[in-house]
């Protein structure tokens, strides 16, 4: 490429980063890719695994060090938390919260999705897939958001004031694949313990995305240690009971050896392959 490749990732709370992309990030990171990442929330409607670590009153304010521990950790150099309120679970009483990011005004968050992408001009972005995963409001809400910021940053038209206009060459969304889930299952299960999770998460996931619509897939091998103490940065939701931590690292990081990108834009040809996210790019 004629000048540094750059990624940006658009998501919706403090340990987003961490499942889907977060092996690649820190390999692009050990390359010297500049990496950016916006967070919506500071994930105020999560659980608290240990009492001793938050309340429900701070719990914000201590995700947003868990963010910024995974960062550091995964090699973001910089993350821009919107400020919006964790909307919960769909059907919870935090989605009517005025401040939730479900309820949210595009025309507010649109315009400073832009101007973070004008300046950062990035070659790359991430986001969650339609249903986020498993239909989380705020995944969904970031995802639309998103669509709308690359259109409108790429626009010359739109808010000149917020920068000279760019185009972001790729979009991709990370996938958490049912195949990783029913095999974590299978391992757990072994083990006797309880599955019925599993249950509830498939039934969430019963409109996401397929498994095989993947166009990059990237070797996480060497980084997954990266990623995995990223992950127990997020103390407070990954606790000691935690359905990721039932099985040994070993056997999770044999689960976690490759993750899976689906190229939103542009739209892909028939049998494309990558096995990087700017493979190609000019």
């Amino acid at each position: 490429m004629n000048e540094p490749k750059r990624l940006l990732g658009f998501y919706a709370h403090p340990d987003d980063e961490i499942l889907s992309p977060g092996g690649t990030v820190a390999q692009y990171a050990q390359a010297s890719v500049p990496i950016e990442w916006v967070c919506a929330t500071r994930g105020e409607a999560g659980q608290i695994a240990d009492p001793s670590l938050a309340t429900p009153e701070n719990l914000g304010q201590v995700r947003e060090k868990e963010m910024l521990c995974s960062a550091q950790t995964l090699g973001i150099r910089q993350v821009h938390f919107l400020g919006y309120r964790d909307s919960g679970m769909a059907g919870t009483a935090d989605n009517q919260h005025p401040q939730a990011y479900v309820n949210s005004d595009p025309a507010e968050v649109v315009p400073r999705l832009v101007e973070i992408i004008r300046r950062f001009r990035p070659h790359v972005a991430l986001t969650f897939e339609p249903w986020g995963g498993y239909g989380h409001p705020d995944h969904i809400t970031i995802h639309q958001h998103t669509h709308l910021a690359l259109k409108a940053a790429a626009d010359p038209a739109y808010h000149p004031e917020l920068g000279e206009a760019w185009r972001v060459s790729r979009l991709f969304y990370p996938l958490l694949r049912h195949a990783f889930f029913a095999a974590l299952r299978e391992k757990i299960a072994a083990r006797n313990l309880d599955v019925s999770f599993f249950d509830q998460l498939q039934e969430r996931r019963k409109n996401g995305w397929p498994d095989d619509n993947y166009q990059c897939v990237i070797d996480i091998r060497e980084t997954f240690h990266r990623k995995w103490t990223a992950f127990h940065c997020h103390a407070t939701q990954f606790g000691a009971h935690n359905l990721f931590r039932q099985i040994p690292e070993a056997e999770m990081a044999a689960l976690l050896t490759h993750e899976y990108f689906a190229l939103a834009q542009p739209e892909p040809e028939p049998g494309l392959m990558l096995d990087d996210l700017f493979a190609g790019l000019a």
